[in-house]
Formats: structure tokens, sequence, C-alpha cells
């Protein structure tokens, strides 16, 4: 009997894997030929809200799926936007060249996204070593400090442009990419989440004690975590700097992070298809309130924002999704 087990697991996950192959293509082909077509406007409001898609799903692994309380997610996504766009601008004010190659000139921007990840990563590490033994409260100062030191950092670097901010990003951002990462964001969470690896996080986020008492190492879980959501919030920021073409350290205050967690809450901590539903949500609502200020003159979009949250946190306290998914609200589903 192990044999066709064994079988049929493997055709699972290769029918699994198609599916988000097959994403990743339709993805490419609405960018090559619909993109185009689409109003500048709308589109530049999916292409953010695919951006903070990303910052809210990998949030989510931390203050959801680990039970932990970061707030300095906007510091990782800091780091990841300043160090891509510091590698491209470089390239393309020393060796013009080759961005007139389109296939160099994107392989730039690609490894330029990964390796503003991987600083994320370095600092998400030097971070959550020490301060991811506190726990509640005490971590979310902590993060939120760390947060603040990167902005004032930025803020005095001149070879970032510092207070000035750094102008002429390249364009490279598309909807192409942007939504591959997301694809990719949503794909290494979910296998992560579901792996042995990912137990470990949701056994320190239901009772640290018994996880430590079942031999889970808990700072180490915490850790890898950290430094997983640091990658995707860096990648991010590299997605951002390029779409927006121009960053400032205002840009990755503390509002930006309290953003990032009102979508993890809102969508529901421990569920990537309610982080997902949220990101796009908020993102879209302000913009959808904003012909409301040409009418009154008055700029209401943010006490009717904040309203609304209030009013869906009353009535849903654990998010949209609390911890399940979308398609466990499906018809036949088993609860």
């Amino acid at each position: 009997m192990s044999g066709p087990i064994q079988i049929s697991n493997r055709l699972g996950k290769f029918h699994s894997n198609w599916i988000w192959l097959v994403t990743g293509i339709f993805i490419w082909l609405i960018s090559i030929f619909l993109t185009d077509q689409i109003n500048p406007y709308y589109l530049n409001i999916i292409l953010y809200s695919g951006i903070n898609i990303i910052l809210a799903v990998s949030l989510n692994l931390v203050n959801g799926f680990t039970g932990q309380f970061s707030m300095g997610h906007a510091g990782f996504m800091s780091v990841g936007a300043y160090a891509s766009a510091f590698i491209t601008t470089y390239f393309q004010a020393h060796h013009v060249d080759l961005f007139s190659n389109p296939l160099i000139g994107q392989s730039i921007f690609v490894g330029s996204l990964i390796l503003g990840g991987l600083v994320s990563c370095a600092a998400g590490y030097l971070v959550g070593l020490p301060s991811l033994r506190l726990k509640g409260d005490y971590l979310a100062i902590v993060t939120l400090g760390f947060g603040e030191i990167i902005r004032v950092i930025f803020l005095n670097v001149d070879a970032v442009g510092g207070s000035r901010g750094m102008p002429g990003i390249p364009p490279l951002s598309n909807f192409g990419w942007i939504f591959s990462f997301v694809v990719l964001t949503v794909f290494v969470v979910e296998r992560l989440i579901k792996s042995p690896q990912g137990r470990s996080f949701l056994s320190v986020r239901e009772d640290e004690i018994a996880a430590e008492a079942m031999g889970v190492n808990i700072t180490g879980a915490k850790v890898r975590a950290f430094v997983i959501g640091a990658f995707f919030a860096g990648v991010a920021g590299g997605l951002f700097a390029h779409q927006l073409q121009f960053i400032n350290p205002v840009t990755f205050d503390f509002n930006r992070s309290f953003e990032i967690i009102i979508m993890v809450v809102l969508g529901g901590m421990g569920s990537i298809s309610g982080s997902i539903v949220a990101a796009v949500f908020l993102t879209t609502l302000r913009e959808a309130l904003r012909p409301l200020q040409e009418i009154t003159q008055v700029d209401l979009r943010m006490i009717i924002y904040s309203f609304l949250l209030i009013v869906l946190m009353l009535t849903r306290p654990n998010g949209l999704f609390g911890t399940k998914e979308i398609f466990d609200f499906l018809p036949g589903k088993k609860k």
C-alpha cells in the first residue's frame, strides 16, 4: 500500500506545483499583452496593492503564524529599498551601456532585489537574535525602535541622499516582476507553514513553554521567521523604490509599519488569504475615497478610513478570516 500512497502524494505535489507555475506564466502574459491597455492610474493602484501583499504576508509569518509582535517591518522595507536602489542607480550612472540591453538590465534589477532582501535578512538577524528573547510589549518597543534607528541613519547618510531622498531610480518595476514576487512570497510562506519548520512556528505561537518542553528551539524558530519575513520586506522595498522612482526616509516611518500591521490584523493573524484581501482593500480604499475630497474640499479620507477599521474590528475582532483561509469558507469544505 505504501507504493500507491507515495505515488499519489507525488502526483498531488506535482499538480500543486503546476498551479503555481501556470499562475506565474499567466502573470507575465498579462504584463506583456494587457498592462498597456490599463489606465495608468488604476495600474499604479494594482502595483502598489501587489507590493502591500508581499509586506502583509511576510509580516503575518512573524506576527500571525509565530505569534510575535513586530512593529519594525518598514525598517526592513527601507533597508531593501535603499540597497536595491543604490545598486541600480550606480550601474545606471556608471555603466549606461548595460541598461541598453534589456536582458542585462533586468538581470541587474532582479539581482539588486535579491541582494536588498539579503541585506534586510542580515538586519533582521542582528535585530532578531537579541530582541526575540523578549515578549509582548517589550518586543514591539524594540522592533519599533529599530525601525526608527534605520530611518534616522538613512536620514544622515549623504551617499543615499540623506534628508533629500534618493531621486533618479530607474523605473524597472512592472506588473510581471511585482506579482511574480507576490506569488513567490505566498508560495514560500504557504509551503513553510505546512512544513515541520512551520509547525514549530505554530507551536511557539500557541504555547512557548509546551513547545520548548517538546524540544523546539524557541529563539531559533522566532529568528528564522523574523529573517524570512525581513527578506521579503526588503524585496518589497526594492520593488517599491523602482516603482515610485524616488525614496525618502520619511516614507518608511512608524506610520508605514502601522499600515502593514493593520493589514495583517484586519485580514486575520494567521491567514495568508486574509492578508491578501486586506492589503488590496486598504490600498484601494484610500483612492476610492479621493473623489469625496474633491466634493467637500476637505480631506475626510483618513477619518472614514479609521472609522471603517473600527467598525470592522468591533464586528470581526479576529479579522476577516481569523486563522482560516478563503478556501475554508467554500461550500462543501470540511470544518
